[in-house]
């Protein structure tokens, strides 16, 4: 922490760091599937890659509609409330997938009282495949369900909290140290999940990472108020916290901020909310790809299980944090090239939108290591990482603070579908491409599908920020909500 913060008071970084760890259990949460499922889960259920892709997808659409509410939920009952719901309903939520294999027995056989190795000798008398397959992807799903209606409440919260805490040339900074969090858990989940899953079963991950969000919440119970009533807060940090409210109310037309709640529909209205919305579309998907997929990449392409994937995931994850310069980037062009945040914050993200374009390449330097899209994959994913942090501060640069969890909200249901889009089409893709022996530039059967979809990733940002810029090309915050 630099002399000036020490003087003014650093309460807000103690903030930003419980917003760090929600994100990093949110991100541990959702990964227990990916790196469990093709090793030890679909070999008890008989899945295929279209039946993950299914589940994925699924849970793709449950959290993006689910942002939409999360948002205004998170709006309605406030910060503080309003996280504690969250957090506690995706931690139920991750802990319930253990008790799929349970279920499934007990749906199949009538046999419920059986433990978790009780289900698994139960299901093997079982000769219908189809049905094993039908009843345990379904129980999969509402587990997914529960864990993504719990989990749409970070972002908005966070976001939400953030914009309490922090002036505006800050807030890409805090964020993507508070974003840094799903890389985190990203990088924690390869080197401990399947080791977990190894010693005491796949049902044991679930449950063990899940109850870290239940001791998240009761340091938030005691940690958290607003700026302006917490105790740890000096005067000299909240006027430092406020001051683009005390700098806004001494321009002429100033109009002060009210507490009336914001309607959905007016939300829409603001090209502002279209342009994050449609950034958000083109480029959550890409991260979710890489999250959902690059595990069971390494296993089909590389041949690699849950552990010897390991080093090469926590190395690409490791890479990510990276991401952190992201936020940096515009607080440069803010205090040093004398930008305005917005401006300054669409300079950062052009330049973050070409490093993606490396996923071209990712698959053909594959063929002399593993480890070449190992590296470019760990890149693209510091580069969303960046345009994450920043894209998510448009939102506080544009809109008051009463409509920031609702336009976030909003933003993160078009991420979502695009992340349907893109995780369903990818298991089609997979299974097709390998069920009939793809040829595509070069490159046969799932190696294929997945040289398509990494160039979808590559151009996704590049997109999103020319539209993104052609609907809202200069600084021009709402004011009349």
């Amino acid at each position: 922490m630099n002399q000036k913060s020490n003087k003014i008071g650093s309460y807000r970084w103690s903030i930003c760091g419980l917003l760090f760890f929600a994100t990093t259990i949110n991100y541990l949460d959702r990964q227990v599937l990916s790196l469990t499922w093709s090793e030890f889960i679909a070999p008890e259920f008989h899945w295929t890659n279209n039946d993950y892709g299914n589940i994925t997808a699924l849970f793709s659409i449950f959290y993006a509609v689910s942002l939409l509410f999360a948002g205004r939920f998170v709006d309605w009952m406030d910060t503080k409330k309003g996280f504690l719901w969250a957090i506690g309903i995706w931690s139920f939520g991750a802990c319930l997938h253990a008790f799929c294999g349970i279920a499934t027995s007990g749906i199949i056989t009538g046999n419920w009282f059986v433990g978790f190795e009780g289900a698994k000798e139960t299901l093997k008398t079982v000769n219908d495949t189809g049905l094993i397959i039908n009843v345990s992807v379904t129980l999969f799903i509402f587990a997914r369900f529960v864990l993504a209606v719990g989990e749409a409440g970070n972002f908005p919260a966070a976001i939400k909290t953030t914009a309490e805490y922090f002036p505006k040339k800050d807030r890409a900074f805090s964020t993507s140290i508070f974003n840094a969090g799903a890389t985190v858990g990203a990088l924690a989940a390869p080197i401990s999940i399947p080791f977990i899953a190894k010693a005491f079963g796949w049902e044991m991950a679930f449950i063990i990472i899940g109850a870290l969000g239940f001791v998240w919440m009761g340091f938030w119970v005691f940690m958290y108020d607003k700026p302006e009533k917490h105790p740890k807060v000096s005067q000299a940090e909240l006027e430092y916290i406020q001051q683009d409210d005390i700098a806004d109310s001494k321009l002429a037309g100033y109009v002060p901020e009210t507490t009336t709640k914001v309607s959905l529909s007016d939300c829409f209205k603001y090209k502002q909310t279209w342009a994050f919305a449609f950034g958000k579309f083109m480029t959550d998907g890409v991260w979710w790809f890489f999250l959902f997929w690059t595990p069971a990449y390494l296993s089909s392409v590389y041949n690699m299980d849950s552990t010897q994937s390991a080093l090469p995931l926590f190395v690409l994850y490791m890479i990510t944090l990276l991401s952190i310069i992201g936020g940096w980037l515009p607080t440069y062009f803010v205090e040093k090239k004398g930008m305005n945040p917005y401006e300054g914050r669409m300079k950062a993200m052009l330049i973050f939108a070409f490093f993606p374009l490396l996923a071209l390449i990712a698959q053909p330097l594959g063929h002399i290591s593993y480890w070449l899209p190992v590296i470019i994959i760990g890149i693209s994913g510091a580069a969303h990482q960046s345009w994450s942090a920043n894209i998510f501060t448009t939102v506080g640069d544009m809109f008051p603070k009463k409509a920031i969890a609702t336009i976030t909200g909003i933003g993160g249901l078009a991420g979502g579908i695009g992340s349907t889009l893109i995780n369903k089409g990818s298991g089609v893709l997979f299974d097709y491409s390998k069920e009939t022996n793809m040829i595509f530039m070069g490159f046969k059967g799932i190696e294929a599908g997945y040289f398509i979809i990494f160039s979808i990733c590559a151009v996704c940002y590049l997109t999103g920020w020319i539209v993104m810029k052609s609907l809202v090309p200069k600084y021009s915050p709402i004011t009349s909500l």
